[in-house]
């Protein structure tokens, strides 16, 4: 911690006894323009940024040391270390330095997952809203420095510790910081200097987060020098890489390693029983048990997951945790958001109704260019009071902001509320004139329970009450309407109803406005102001059209066996219309309502989420009701959100899925995945990555198992009748190290196959071993011991020299796995569907990994070195052709495997 941050530390135990001005004074802010830009820059050089200071976490040789606690290396270790006892001194050389090359590799590529991992949770920063020279913007938290001005809103997550100047309605969790369970009210009116902190209703501190309410704070402390940089110990988090896989690998590695004990004593004592020395029965068992052990796998597997993790991330979908990775291809329902995410969240006004006459709106986007024109097609120049009513309203009961910045407009806010002032711009009102002429005094920011937003204003004499919200909410709070010339008449409902409902068939958004005229004196409005006594002004319908990848992304799903229901707050007959664009569902299928939803009993509501796609009105706690009811049925559920009341409904989801730029902080920390683009097409990209992985993992898995199988059948009956061992433990050592994870790791990287969502969704339950994959095991150990025993044999009996025959089994069986890899990766079907004209992804990676096997191959029989370390010998030309065409059945195997029992 620097100097200044250091001071600031031991200050901020007084911010709070403090009077908001003082405060104001003591770090040299404004408490209504904040802070300028360059003084920002100054403070961040001099007070660092806003970010704490990482733990060390585990040491680099604690780690390493870890990787030799694994089941299966305690074998090699064993064995290696009774081989020394032994003085065979370069077999137990051999032995060990496995073990050690093992750990090597596991500590790298643990290494590089916790990198990646990290690389991920950076990418996914903190926004904070921040007020600099009198202008809002959206900046990384780790900028902020104290000085700033800081706006917090419901969901919003506290960057930095803040003594509060403006309070409205604010209820703040601290439960991480003061272990209280309910949100806070918090106030702004200083507190006596003993305060305890859980007390200090005038201060909110980095790390809790808004539930309700608005506010606006004065940033006294950052990073260490915040109250939870002081205990950041508590909210450390190492990266942890366990996945159910891995668990399952983990139990199947305890499984394994109980069936090698046990068949390494078998061949120990039938080797006894046969009189053969000790030694020799030793090293037979130590054979035997070293052939059973897939070394490379684990390796492969955290390989894998990574490669899954970066490819989703380059999809815009980044991964919270790896569990998600292999749930996401088991996922058989998607709940997903429609602004936004299956739609642009692009809005423009379409339609207005005021003074009781419909007008069409041009244009789209959010630059001011197009035409208010009548239903007969007549363009408005100047509009009349009613229609410039409606516009001011839904200009001025208005948090966001739309700039021209390069010569492109950008929104910062909600897209609606920039649809209502670019409406506005339209008929040529300035923004900025009338937020001037029309000044602010009081809000109530919209919450969904409420449905509305309303504002009170300075309008020359009058104080003048604008709500904008749900028709259902206003409509009963109106009993008068303003006609074209701004007189109040009665409110016609039918009509206001009927057009409504014209315009959401017509899949436009609809938003009412109101005004009511204040009493003088009134400077605070709450929810009592605006209970009844309202004046309509007009609807405003908008259209956010859905995106054109989310409708290919829906066929998509749909193909693949998913099913896409669609859970928004939009007007239900809006939402049946965007549905009906995507695809979701017919125009004769129900879209329920969040109150049916509510009123549903248990086994109703069961009913009902099977039999629509369409949910409306919807509000965040009823998002949990449909998920529990379709977890219930069996289904494994996706559900993305946004809001802080989403964050139940995404915790309770199998993945919770958070909007990476519209989702508030406390719903990505809900999640297991988070959407950088908002795309609903990255949601269905991530599903298919999701099941690659898993694919490929079951095709290392199905490579890997019968190399072992094979050797541990050729060790095990060449004991079982009293033959010489045809491969040595260091031979097999070498195989399963080097040339079988040279070949399984190509596995990893296999691109999407084309049919990937072409299939069912895989049962979550289904066993590692499935039964596709003990039948893979099966036929080819039997294959792989049958080349490898018979080529030893064979070569045995004719030469009559042990180290051609072991030199030429082994090689016999390498080649066999390339011949499986050959067979198992997408490497040949893609070549012929790219030489019949098709698209497919090309599969590289088996070539370089075949590549990699010749040259060690070669090396292992032809170089001095190794002749000496592993007991090979020199092959000739004629020798190796002999070992391909020996290899060959094992094509004719897979081929037979991949046709009717393919690998999923």
């Amino acid at each position: 911690m620097n100097e200044k941050q250091a001071r600031s530390s031991s200050e901020d135990r007084v911010w709070h006894q403090l009077e908001a001005d003082e405060v104001v004074a003591h770090l040299q802010t404004n408490d209504d323009d904040g802070l300028s830009d360059d003084e920002a820059r100054r403070r961040l050089e001099r007070f660092g940024p806003n970010e704490l200071t990482g733990s060390a976490g585990r040491s680099a040789i604690r780690k390493f040391i870890e990787q030799f606690n694994q089941p299966l290396i305690y074998i090699l270790l064993i064995a290696g270390v009774v081989t020394l006892l032994l003085r065979e001194w370069i077999d137990a050389g051999v032995i060990l330095g496995v073990a050690l090359l093992n750990a090597i590799i596991g500590f790298v590529q643990e290494a590089k997952a916790e990198g990646a991992i990290a690389a991920l949770a950076r990418s996914v920063t903190t926004e904070a809203t921040v007020i600099r020279d009198g202008e809002k913007h959206r900046i990384p938290s780790s900028r902020l420095v104290p000085g700033d001005l800081v706006r917090l809103g419901s969901g919003d997550r506290v960057p930095a510790d803040m003594r509060l100047t403006w309070v409205r309605n604010l209820r703040v969790s601290e439960a991480s910081l003061t272990g209280e369970s309910v949100p806070v009210e918090k106030l702004n009116r200083p507190l006596a200097a003993d305060t305890p902190l859980a007390d200090r209703t005038n201060m909110v501190y980095a790390g809790s987060y808004a539930t309700m309410g608005q506010a606006l704070g004065i940033v006294v402390a950052t990073g260490d020098a915040t109250e939870t940089g002081r205990i950041s110990g508590l909210l450390e988090e190492s990266a942890d890489l366990s996945t159910p896989l891995s668990i399952k690998f983990r139990r199947f590695s305890r499984i394994l390693l109980y069936a090698i004990l046990v068949l390494a004593a078998v061949a120990f004592a039938v080797g006894i029983a046969y009189g053969d020395p000790w030694v020799d029965v030793f090293k037979a068992a130590v054979a035997l048990a070293v052939s059973a052990i897939p070394e490379g796998l684990p390796a492969v597997v955290t390989i894998t997951l990574a490669i899954g993790v970066s490819r989703m991330a380059r999809r815009n979908a980044i991964i919270r945790s790896l569990p998600a990775v292999e749930t996401l291809g088991s996922t058989t329902v998607i709940c997903s958001d429609k602004t936004g995410t299956l739609t642009r969240n692009e809005m423009t006004v379409q339609s207005i109704y005021a003074g009781g006459r419909t007008f069409r709106v041009s244009g789209s986007g959010y630059a001011p260019e197009g035409e208010i024109r009548t239903a007969d097609g007549q363009t408005q120049q100047e509009p009349d009071t009613a229609l410039r009513q409606c516009l001011l309203a839904g200009l001025l009961c208005n948090d966001t902001r739309v700039h021209l910045h390069e010569g492109a407009y950008t929104v910062t806010g909600d897209p609606t509320e920039a649809a209502l002032i670019t409406a506005a711009g339209k008929a040529g009102l300035d923004h900025r004139a009338e937020t001037h002429a029309n000044r602010r005094l009081d809000t109530i920011p919209f919450e969904s329970e409420q449905q509305y937003m309303a504002t009170l204003h300075q309008a020359g004499d009058t104080r003048l009450i604008l709500v904008k919200g749900s028709l259902e909410r206003l409509l009963e709070r109106c009993d008068r309407m303003l006609d074209a010339e701004g007189n109040s008449v009665d409110l016609p409902r039918e009509d206001i109803e009927r057009e409504a409902d014209a315009m959401a068939a017509r899949g436009l958004r609809v938003l009412a406005l109101a005004q009511k005229v204040a009493d003088p004196g009134l400077d605070d409005i709450a929810h009592q102001h605006i209970d009844g006594g309202l004046v309509f002004l007009g609807l405003q319908g908008m259209l956010d059209p859905p995106r054109d990848e989310a409708i290919a992304a829906v066929r998509s799903c749909r193909s693949a066996g998913i099913v896409v229901k669609m859970i928004t707050g939009d007007h239900a007959v809006t939402a049946a219309a965007i549905a009906g664009m995507l695809g979701l569902q017919k125009g004769s299928d129900r879209a329920y309502t969040g109150r049916e939803i509510e009123a549903m009993p248990r086994d109703e509501l069961a009913r009902a989420v099977h039999e629509s796609n369409v949910f409306a009105r919807v509000a965040p706690e009823q998002k949990l009701r449909l998920v529990e009811a379709l977890r219930a049925g069996g289904e494994i559920v996706a559900m993305t959100g946004d809001g802080v009341n989403d964050a139940p409904a995404l915790k309770q989801a199998d993945i919770g899925v958070a909007m990476g730029q519209t989702g508030t902080e406390v719903a990505k920390e809900a999640s297991d995945m988070i959407l950088t683009d908002d795309n609903f097409a990255s949601i269905e990209g991530a599903v298919e990555q999701g099941r690659t992985v898993y694919r490929n993992l079951r095709k290392a898995i199905s490579f890997i198992l019968p190399v072992n199988g094979g050797e541990s059948l050729t060790i095990l009956v060449a004991v079982l009748i009293g033959a010489a061992l045809p491969i040595l433990p260091v031979q097999i050592l070498w195989i399963n190290l080097l040339s079988s994870v040279a070949l399984t790791i190509p596995l990893a990287f296999e691109p999407t196959p084309p049919d990937v969502m072409n299939h069912p969704p895989r049962n979550p339950r289904e066993a590692l071993l499935s039964g596709a994959v003990l039948r893979r095991t099966l036929v080819l150990s039997l294959m792989n011991w049958m080349v490898t025993f018979g080529m030893f044999e064979y070569v045995l009996t004719t030469t009559d020299n042990i180290d051609v025959a072991r030199t030429m089994a082994v090689q016999t069986l390498v080649i066999a796995e390339v011949y499986y890899l050959l067979s198992i990766s997408s490497l040949i079907p893609a070549t012929l569907r790219r030489l019949r004209g098709k698209e497919a992804p090309l599969a590289t990676a088996p070539l370089m990994g075949i590549a990699v096997v010749f040259v060690l191959q070669s090396l292992f029989s032809q170089a001095a070195i190794a002749n000496t370390l592993f007991h090979t010998v020199p092959l000739t030309v004629t020798q190796l052709s002999l070992c391909l065409l020996a290899a060959s059945p094992v094509i004719l195997a897979a081929g037979l495997l991949r046709r009717f029992d393919p690998i999923r």
